[in-house]
């Protein structure tokens, strides 16, 4: 086996992704894993490259036999009972450059499905483990946000408790070394798995981002817009405020949204990613509502140099330090958001104390973080 080296490793690395159908944090991480391994190939259960950027056609990527079934790419919860069979399935030796049956040194599972899986025989397998199954674990809470109904949910009910049999089982292996994003995914890996982790926080790219020299009176969402991320209560909020809200992003709870705003929200839709810098540097404060494993766009913001609202749970809590480069609210409710809007507006916030806290997440701390810890696995 080769040594790692300056451009990734030496070794032979597979990295696994859950589905490739949506672009968002997971598939940031993803694109940073790719560059620090650029010879890896790409594993996952499909691909729709109308959703994702143009530069992943150019990835080594390859798919199971669910990329043919019929409306997943738009769809592809609709087929979450299958995943776990895709995947310990998955022969990932069966072409290595050309060779059949060449086995990897390595295989990187990007993880917030059921990826980890993948057999990997003897080798080791590195889980950076976005969050255990929300489907299994957490699925009265899921069935709840996606209004299912009781009749379905009774259905899937021995289903789901088949799949966390299986979760938990395969997450057993002494072949994985599971390694957290947050503080709270390091917790939630203890509870459902009984697994040790260490955390690794996500990469930001703090580079593109600089603050501005006087920012302006609106406030930021930047999120997709679908009902787990509560930009409801934003909306909400800043409309009973009367505050300008700008809301970026798109999403099945767009049509909803604007018809609960008042003339003070905006929804811009997605822009580019040349546009985002300026938007957020020049934000009175970002506003961060729901309850995330992580959430990357929070730090961009502070690299932006502005100060941040977010809702009292999950990667908030690793990444903005209270009342020095935001608030909380504790309830997720519109009058526990409003009252976090009027005491940041009390309080003065140093931006270049905001940079400085998001430079802690750099992506080189990233990269040389998981090669330390591929190193020590390979060792």
């Amino acid at each position: 086996m080769a040594p790692l080296d300056s451009a990734g490793s030496g070794a032979r690395v597979a990295l696994v992704h859950d589905w490739l159908n949506q672009y968002g944090g997971a598939e940031r991480v993803l694109e940073h894993l790719v560059d620090i391994f650029p010879r890896a190939p790409v594993y996952t259960s499909m691909v729709w490259h109308a959703a994702l950027p143009a530069a992943y056609k150019q990835w080594d990527i390859r798919t199971t036999w669910m990329n043919r079934l019929p409306g997943i790419h738009r769809h592809h919860q609709a087929y979450f009972p299958l995943y776990a069979l895709a995947f310990g399935g998955l022969h990932l030796d069966d072409a290595l450059s050309g060779t059949r049956g060449a086995p990897y040194d390595l295989v990187i599972t990007n993880k917030s499905g059921f990826c980890h899986g993948v057999p990997t025989g003897t080798k080791p397998q590195l889980c950076y483990c976005l969050s255990p199954t929300r489907y299994v674990w957490q699925f009265d809470h899921y069935a709840a946000r996606e209004q299912l109904p009781a009749v379905l949910r009774w259905l899937l009910a021995p289903v789901v408790a088949a799949l966390r049999r299986w979760d938990y089982r395969v997450a057993q292996r002494d072949t994985i070394s599971f390694v957290a994003i947050s503080t709270e995914v390091q917790r939630r890996i203890r509870e459902y798995y009984n697994r040790d982790s260490e955390i690794i926080y996500p990469p930001v790219d703090v580079e593109r981002f600089a603050p501005a020299s006087e920012p302006e009176g609106y406030y930021l969402v930047v999120s997709r817009l679908v009902p787990y991320k509560r930009i409801d209560l934003a909306v909400r909020a800043f409309t009973e405020l009367s505050l300008p809200l700008w809301v970026v992003g798109d999403g099945r709870d767009r049509a909803t949204l604007e018809a609960m705003a008042g003339p003070t929200v905006r929804f811009l839709g997605r822009v580019d990613d040349q546009e985002l810098p300026g938007l957020l540097a020049r934000c009175h404060a970002f506003v961060f509502p729901g309850l995330e494993d992580f959430g990357i766009a929070p730090l961009e913001a502070q690299a932006s140099g502005r100060p941040v609202i977010a809702y009292r749970g999950g990667g908030a809590l690793d990444t903005i330090v209270e009342d020095v480069t935001g608030v909380f609210f504790d309830a997720p409710s519109v009058t526990s958001l409003i009252d976090a809007v009027q005491r940041l507006q009390a309080h003065r916030i140093d931006s270049q104390i905001c940079r400085h806290n998001a430079e802690r997440f750099a992506a080189p701390i990233y990269r040389q973080k998981i090669l330390d810890k591929v190193g020590q696995l390979l060792s």
